[in-house]
């Protein structure tokens, strides 16, 4: 006869696990059911509570091209998420006494220049990390910017993108500044970015398939995927080269999990092994800057150093999310509950928002509400109000006129300070722009109406934008406008509308 020996931290773990167990009893199921209402080829979901994984796993598959099933070991690009991990490799250089958060950039970047010279003087490190310089969007999720440049070329351009609030006067979202902080950290360390964190954090933390290149994927990694005119089709994957600090982390639902692990219960912490001290973490998951209100919670929201700060069911919440193409995701930490949820899809999405809520009122122990299909009708009416905005601006459209010149009279190259050189060709009856003398970064040109056109990339995930041509007092094409989208009001419907653009104006040489 076998004789079962119970230790109370036996039964501790296994009443943990019971109680687990029951508040999230069905979760793959209703996870899988809200998969298919979204249209998600494949995801994967962590959970961590009380130190403790509690729930990770993958559904659906791959790609569409790729039917293997998603697993808690699938990679996907977690893109902003990097933020986080930028900021944290700052925080040991600081532990190390090596830098300050309030240290000037140009103390270790002497090159750093913006368009003001006296805010070029100014800008301290928890600056770039906090998003309260007032320099915006440079790339995104849907603008690469000089992708096959350097990160020196890079600062070279920096310093000619204009404010788009004063400097520490608000909260302007931006992947450029956390680019030059990891040159900081490259600066500052003798180590570059991507070795910094390898050495620095990934192994510490026991993250073995985490990695900063798209190169260093396995065969296990979910593939990208976007909806274009109505279908849902593989797109490339993006490489985020010299602006990795601020999106290039790769990483899966384990690697994750000793990530949130580290961030939460005591933070900087993991396996009762302490790797960063104490207030440095309290600095990082510390407000830096006021970034709005949510009326919903009725709680005031802030930027800390790579996260976001707010609140949920009256509880703390440090949150981030994390899109770059074909990918979406989304971590929460609630400190109070010791909780944290994680969620990577191989798609743009807001399936994860109800995820998030319904594993956080199980877990609670909240009243369940249908959070799936109260926010799949938000989306909804979201997406017909931006399509209607599509038509609209496509209702605006002149017929029956032409260009003011033969297609032969645009070409050449156009010059911005900030946006460097555009060459618009002609070839076989069709005029295309290239930027940057850079292959991969061509549109071809549609006409429109008058001297407006409309551009499509030859990434079609990069989807299409207006451009046009003014003249000069002779007649003759003088410069080029691009109408470049910073952010659409909804991917799925296209590039445009948008409420958060840059007109751009190329001089032709």
């Amino acid at each position: 006869m076998r004789i079962i020996r119970w230790t109370t931290a036996t039964l501790l773990c296994f009443f943990v696990l019971t109680a687990h167990a029951e508040a999230l009893d069905g979760l793959d199921e209703w996870i899988e059911n809200e998969r298919e209402r979204w249209g998600v080829p494949g995801l994967a979901v962590a959970v961590v509570h009380n130190d403790e994984l509690v729930y990770a796993r993958g559904f659906g598959q791959l790609g569409l091209e790729d039917e293997r099933g998603v697993d808690a070991d699938t990679q996907f690009g977690v893109a902003s998420l990097s933020k986080a991990m930028t900021a944290t490799a700052m925080g040991m250089l600081v532990e190390e006494g090596l830098v300050d958060w309030d240290d000037r950039v140009i103390d270790h970047v002497p090159e750093f220049r913006l368009s003001d010279d006296w805010v070029t003087g100014q800008v301290t490190i928890r600056d770039l990390l906090s998003h309260r310089v007032g320099v915006g969007r440079l790339f995104g999720n849907r603008l690469t910017f000089m992708p096959d440049r350097s990160r020196a070329e890079f600062m070279v351009h920096l310093r000619h993108h204009e404010f788009e609030q004063p400097f520490r006067q608000g909260y302007v979202y931006s992947n450029a500044m956390y680019t030059v902080a990891g040159e900081v950290v490259e600066r500052v360390s003798g180590q570059s970015w991507e070795s910094f964190l390898a050495e620095r954090l990934f192994s510490p933390l026991g993250m073995t398939r985490t990695n900063t290149s798209i190169d260093d994927l396995d065969d296990n990694a979910a593939l990208p995927h976007q909806e274009i005119d109505g279908e849902l089709v593989p797109i490339e994957r993006r490489d985020w080269g010299y602006s990795g600090p601020a999106a290039a982390v790769n990483t899966t639902m384990h690697d994750l999990v000793r990530w949130i692990r580290f961030n939460l219960g005591e933070p900087g912490v993991l396996d009762d092994q302490r790797l960063i001290d104490e207030d440095v973490m309290v600095r990082i998951h510390g407000p830096s800057n006021l970034s709005g209100f949510d009326e919903e919670e009725h709680a005031v929201e802030a930027y800390g150093l790579g996260w976001g700060i707010g609140s949920y069911g009256g509880h703390h919440l440090l949150r981030h999310g994390g899109a770059t193409d074909g990918f979406n995701t989304q971590v929460w930490l609630l400190p109070e509950m010791d909780l944290g949820i994680v969620m990577s899809t191989n798609t743009f999405t807001v399936m994860r928002e109800p995820v998030f809520k319904y594993i956080a009122d199980r877990i609670a122990g909240h009243e369940i509400t249908e959070w799936g299909e109260q926010h799949h009708e938000d989306y909804l009416e979201t997406r017909e109000d931006a399509r209607q905005a599509r038509l609209d601006k496509e209702a605006g459209r002149v017929k029956g006129t032409s260009p003011s010149h033969s297609l032969s009279a645009y070409v050449g190259r156009y010059h911005d300070p900030l946006y460097d050189t555009a060459e618009v060709r002609h070839d076989d009856g069709v005029l295309s722009i290239r930027l940057w003398e850079d292959d991969s970064q061509v549109l071809e040109l549609e006409h429109w109406h008058h001297d407006t056109f409309r551009a499509h990339w030859k990434n079609p995930a990069q989807r299409k934008k207006f451009v046009w041509f003014t003249m000069d007092e002779d007649g003759q094409p003088a410069a080029l406008h691009m109408h470049f989208t910073l952010r659409p009001k909804m991917l799925q419907e296209g590039i445009y509308p948008a409420d958060y653009t840059r007109v751009v104006r190329f001089q032709r040489l």
